[in-house]
């Protein structure tokens, strides 16, 4: 884990926040939107100090079942798309990442088949 976290910088700056937890739901990397997105969370926090049991249970069964979950939310005034998706190491699964990313309240779509 400390290669992924030593090669972050890049993930710093990002418009959209990206959140890294590993197998036990700990947050082992927050990058700056991340951060200003959650004040109150911190790496080292257990995801389930601020979720409801339910959350915890689908962040659990991606984890277990190696699948990713995209939903569309809209949080203080602003739409957000957020994908959780499992990491790997060694080709087992590691953890979770959550990227949210802010998006128009009409996004285009293309159709390119």
């Amino acid at each position: 884990m400390n290669e992924l976290i030593n090669n972050t910088i890049w993930a710093d700056e990002l418009k959209l926040a990206i959140t890294v937890t590993d197998i036990d739901n700990v947050i082992l990397y927050m990058n700056e939107k991340s951060k200003r997105s959650y004040p109150n969370t911190h790496t080292g926090d257990n995801l389930a100090e601020c979720h409801k049991q339910s959350s915890m249970d689908k962040l659990d069964s991606y984890k277990m079942n190696d699948v990713s979950n995209t939903y569309t939310v809209t949080k203080k005034g602003f739409k957000k798309l957020i994908h959780h998706t499992p990491w790997y190491k060694d080709g087992k699964t590691a953890g979770i990442i959550e990227f949210a990313i802010e998006i128009p309240e009409d996004i285009p779509h293309f159709d390119r088949d």
